[in-house]
């Protein structure tokens, strides 16, 4: 990605950001803070305005831009750090997991990882804080919480790796 940037005296700065489509996105940031978003679809063609933001919306749009609050990672698991080790995931039991068919209690999961089961999601609902004699079933997701490495066993052992 290219970008170019120009001064635009009395007014304030141009930056020209290169797509991928060989046109190009302007941004004007004016002294005031107010910001006017243009499109340009190539390099003959004229500048399509698209939106003007507040000096405060375009800095709460850019954060959301820049991930600040969410950043979307394609994966087929969802995992959620909390403080420096600890994580919060949700692993899917498979047709063919070694522990399809187990109570909790009988697939040793907590005792072998490390890692919680702290709930269990299934078609009719979600079981909080599920006992020993649950029985986990195909389908299910399981939701897990506890170190790392803990987890990355779990989700081993849940896959049957």
């Amino acid at each position: 990605m290219t970008v170019y940037e120009s001064d635009l005296p009395g007014v304030g700065k141009k930056h020209e950001v290169e797509l991928g489509d060989g046109g190009r996105l302007i941004i004007v940031t004016h002294n005031s803070g107010k910001r006017e978003v243009f499109r340009r679809a190539d390099a003959d063609s004229d500048s399509e305005k698209l939106f003007e933001l507040s000096d405060k919306l375009a800095r709460q749009v850019g954060t959301l831009l820049e991930g600040a609050y969410f950043q979307p990672v394609e994966t087929d698991r969802i995992e959620t750090l909390l403080g420096d080790n600890t994580l919060l995931e949700w692993v899917e039991v498979g047709p063919d997991s070694p522990i399809a068919g187990q109570t909790l209690g009988e697939s040793n999961l907590r005792q072998t990882t490390g890692a919680s089961v702290i709930a269990i999601e299934r078609d009719d609902g979600v079981t909080v804080s599920p006992g020993g004699d649950t029985t986990i079933e195909a389908g299910d997701t399981l939701v897990i919480i506890g170190p790392r490495q803990a987890c990355r066993d779990a989700l081993s052992t849940v896959r049957g790796d």
